[in-house]
Parts: C-alpha cells; sequence; structure tokens
C-alpha cells in the first residue's frame, strides 16, 4: 500500500511528524509501563516538569510542555486522580492554583528517571543519532527504521513489576 502522507512531502509534514511522534509515543510507553501501567506516556513530561521545578500553576505546565491550558488540565486531573500530583490554591493569590507531586509521583519520577529514561534515550539515539540530510530523507530513515525495530526493542527492558 502506498504511505500518501509520505508521498505527499511538506504538503503533509505535520500529519507525518503527528504520525511518528505518535509512534514514538507508543513505544515509549512500552518501557514507562513497567514502572506504572496507569501513566500514559505522554503525561510524564507534567510530572517531569514539577520534579524540576517545584510547584507550578497549570498556565504554568501547560507552558513547560508546550500544550493548551485545557489540555493540561485534563492531563493534570487523570495525575490528580491517580495520586500523583494534587493542586491547592497559592499561599500568595488563593485564586490562583498550584500542582505539586505527591509522595508517591516523587517516588515514580525518581524511579523511571533512574531506570526507564536513559533507556529511552539512548534507543532514541539510537534511532536518530547517524541521521543527516534533508528533513523529508530523515523522517523517512526513521519511519523505516522503526518498521525494522521498533523504540522499546532497541534497548533492554526491565522486568515487569508483579505485585
Amino acid at each position: 500500500m502506498v504511505d500518501v502522507v509520505r508521498e505527499f512531502g511538506y504538503l503533509t509534514l505535520g500529519t507525518r511528524l503527528k504520525r511518528l511522534g505518535e509512534r514514538l509515543q507508543a513505544d515509549t510507553q512500552r518501557f514507562l509501563e513497567v514502572f506504572d501501567d496507569r501513566v500514559p506516556a505522554s503525561q510524564y513530561p507534567f510530572l517531569a516538569a514539577l520534579a524540576r521545578e517545584g510547584p507550578l500553576g497549570v498556565g504554568e505546565l501547560a507552558q513547560a510542555v508546550g500544550i493548551t491550558q485545557p489540555g493540561a488540565t485534563r492531563s493534570l486531573a487523570q495525575l490528580e486522580a491517580l495520586g500523583l500530583v494534587e493542586a491547592g490554591p497559592a499561599p500568595d493569590d488563593q485564586r490562583r492554583r498550584l500542582v505539586t507531586l505527591t509522595g508517591e509521583g516523587h517516588r515514580l519520577v525518581d524511579t523511571t528517571r533512574q531506570q526507564a529514561w536513559p533507556l529511552i534515550e539512548a534507543a532514541v539515539a539510537d534511532l536518530c543519532g547517524d541521521l543527516t540530510g534533508p528533513l523529508l530523507e530523515q523522517l523517512s530513515a526513521i519511519e523505516d527504521r522503526l518498521a525494522v525495530a521498533r523504540l522499546d526493542q532497541r534497548a533492554v527492558l526491565p522486568e515487569r513489576n508483579k505485585p
């Protein structure tokens, strides 16, 4: 079957980047679900931002992750339901909500930062490290390489934690 998105080149670049991003995120999920299969890979940037920066407002988190405030609000509600973050009024302005990691959120970030993030980074470096040339050719190379071996197959995964 013809890959129309690939063949249209720059005309469908946004669609192609989104497709590639979704594929990388799905492969990354295989790394992360070993540690907590309730948390989608797309929500780890929020956890990482809070671990790095400390308590942040919803708007600040949205900006740090590069998404809309309504999207950030939805993700944070899911993380709060999982007990990984909590939100409360800012001490200096009761109208502003600050989001912080819970103890469980800190533990998850610490564990994945040590055990998963280096594997994910190494797998992406393996996938992309030697790419050169025009952007569309690089995207084709990434897609072709992923067809041969998914991102999670490019590094050794730890055993799934069994309760």
